[in-house]
């Protein structure tokens, strides 16, 4: 497998799931616990996460085949959800949403499945990314290496929820959204390019 294929899958997922934009949301969720309780919350959150977009990226395809949907199709869709969260991501709608989840919590909950593990980690822009690096693969090894990839991504994850608070207080609000904002432009691009991969097939077939 190319490096280049490699590194637009590990930016892909990166900004869909966007661990900078995560890491205040985590500090918000996890008020007022200690060190250790943020940790071990950091760990099942990541954990869980992870888990959810294995299963997507092995079964996700055979789930979509078995209810009649093909790969261009679900190529297409997911580019178009991609280009939606970019959109959010650049108006800061999705920072938006995100807090409402937050403020929805109490404190004594624990939020590491919901909403941090799902939807926040594994939410639909992730799964359907999956699916689609999954489905560029050829074969159960090209899998296991988006896997890998992915794994990859949610250690950032996990490593901003560990320095969550210094981060915060180093980028500020406005270093937060200048971030963001850069992160939902490459998404954008990346959505559209999704899309038009997914319109070759039917384009061939005309």
């Amino acid at each position: 497998m190319e490096i280049a294929v490699l590194i637009t899958a590990f930016i892909t997922l990166f900004v869909v799931i966007d661990p900078i934009g995560l890491a205040p949301l985590f500090v918000a969720l996890t008020n007022g616990m200690t060190a250790a309780e943020r940790r071990a919350i950091a760990i099942r959150a990541c954990i869980t996460g992870a888990g959810i977009l294995t299963i997507f990226a092995f079964f996700g395809e055979a789930v979509l085949g078995g209810i009649g949907i093909g790969m261009p199709a679900f190529r297409i869709s997911g580019g178009i959800l991609l280009f939606l969260t970019a959109l959010d991501m650049l108006f800061d709608r999705r920072s938006k949403r995100r807090q409402d989840s937050s403020e929805a919590e109490t404190p004594n909950d624990d939020p590491s499945i919901f909403p941090i593990a799902m939807p926040l980690i594994a939410g639909p822009g992730a799964m359907a990314t999956m699916i689609l690096l999954a489905g560029q693969g050829s074969g159960t090894l090209d899998t296991f290496i988006f896997v890998g990839v992915m794994l990859a991504v949610v250690g950032c994850v996990f490593t901003l929820f560990l320095l969550a608070s210094p981060l915060e207080q180093m980028l500020g609000q406005t270093g937060t959204n200048v971030v963001t904002r850069l992160l939902g432009m490459l998404l954008a691009a990346l959505s559209v390019q999704f899309v038009l991969d997914g319109l070759v097939p039917f384009i061939h077939g005309l």
